[in-house]
């Protein structure tokens, strides 16, 4: 991977799993798009980067949102270029029993989890079919390989983005593509600050730049491999 050749497009890009990859992707010199909701993060972080010498663009979007995504594919489009590489990363989690969860929160999940992947890959994807190179890498969870009692809603999101995977997966394959799911597990994050089922002690389990390592080397692989899945857990909980 000639990494400075490289553009890469990240959703969520501010905090998280998608800041420790946009933070991995610039110091191997890539360029960067992020984009997020919160227009002063992303507009700050791009302002750092640029500051530091990378190539980078941070424009405020809500990837549940079809104009804002759009509006956000034509920027980078005309700005920066066609992505190289574009890291589906944005996501969210309400929990509550079936029987209590309200059309609201189930909606917000699915739309951000599901609906948004959908949404910026297709705004990128006429492009990067066209230059017949690159790669998409999804962030799933093992929360999309099991169930979780009071987590219907992000458990069928993310089973759902590693069947929409696998899909896209088989259409693209041919023209150069490749498109990678990684599931991570429990993952020291804000997404913990947030009432969740989950308990997990923060200081053993995985870093945020574990999971950008680990999809960082496995795009170092030369393009005729292509990894489609990788599980991604916390050594001893």
């Amino acid at each position: 991977m000639d990494w400075p050749k490289q553009l890469a497009v990240v959703t969520g890009g501010t905090q998280g799993i998608g800041k420790a990859l946009t933070l991995g992707l610039t110091a191997r010199g890539a360029a960067v798009a992020i984009c997020a909701r919160d227009h002063r993060e992303v507009e700050r972080l791009a302002a750092e980067l640029r500051a530091e010498g990378s190539k980078a663009l941070g424009v405020p979007c809500d990837v549940r949102d079809e104009s804002q995504v759009a509006a956000f594919g034509e920027r980078v489009l005309k700005e920066m270029g066609v992505p190289t590489l574009l890291i589906n990363n944005a996501g969210t989690g309400r929990f509550a029993p079936v029987a209590e969860m309200s059309l609201s929160a189930w909606d917000e999940v699915m739309d951000t989890n599901l609906r948004g992947v959908f949404l910026v890959t297709r705004a990128f994807l006429p492009a990067m079919l066209a230059k017949s190179r690159g790669a998409i890498v999804n962030i799933s969870s093992l929360a999309g390989r099991n169930g979780i009692a009071n987590g219907a809603a992000y458990s069928a999101s993310k089973h759902g983005v590693i069947g929409f995977s696998k899909s896209l997966m088989l259409e693209v394959r041919a023209h150069g593509i490749r498109v990678m799911t990684i599931c991570p597990g429990s993952v020291n994050t804000p997404f913990f600050d947030a009432e969740t089922p989950f308990d997990p002690n923060r200081g053993r389990i995985l870093d945020p730049d574990d999971v950008s390592k680990v999809v960082l080397d496995a795009l170092e692989l030369p393009e005729r491999a292509l990894v489609s899945e990788l599980d991604i857990r916390p050594s001893n909980p």
